[in-house]
């Protein structure tokens, strides 16, 4: 099947093997290796191998296809390192520090303590904001 890429994408370089990779799995939609800049032990990436940026504009099949093979991984890191826990991150865009605007995965598994803050606290929020969200979000859908 052939995918839409940019020349200039990193992951589209990895996917295409101009780049190397510590590659776990490929599948027909799909790649996943090592990240090179890891967050802990085991820090790894499903990507899709069609070159779209972001959740909003990826096909349905390949989002899914990509949900899939994370999941496999993450599988393979709670078997194989035992971690505390694992955290599955997908972001969009740069406010979201999407550092390669390609759609993937991070699969990290995380350790007690291990400084990562990409958690946030619970705190109750405005009901009448959250209504007003909500019914804006509800009319679009």
């Amino acid at each position: 099947m052939t995918y839409p890429a940019d020349a200039n994408c990193v992951f589209c370089k990895i996917v295409a093997g101009q780049l190397p990779c510590f590659k776990l799995h490929e599948d027909e939609a799909t790649v996943a290796f090592m990240d090179i800049n890891p967050a802990n032990p085991g820090h790894a990436l499903a990507v899709t191998k069609g070159h779209w940026p972001t959740l909003d504009v990826v096909p349905a099949g390949a989002l899914g296809a990509v949900t899939a093979t994370a999941q496999r991984v993450a599988r393979a890191a709670l078997k194989v390192l035992k971690p505390a826990g694992l955290s599955l991150v997908q972001a969009n865009g740069l406010g979201a520090a999407q550092s390669v605007p390609h759609l993937h995965i991070h699969i990290i598994p995380r350790m007690a303590n291990d400084g990562l803050l990409i958690n946030w606290q619970a705190v109750p929020g405005d009901m009448k904001e959250i209504e007003a969200v909500f019914k804006r979000l509800k009319a679009a859908l």
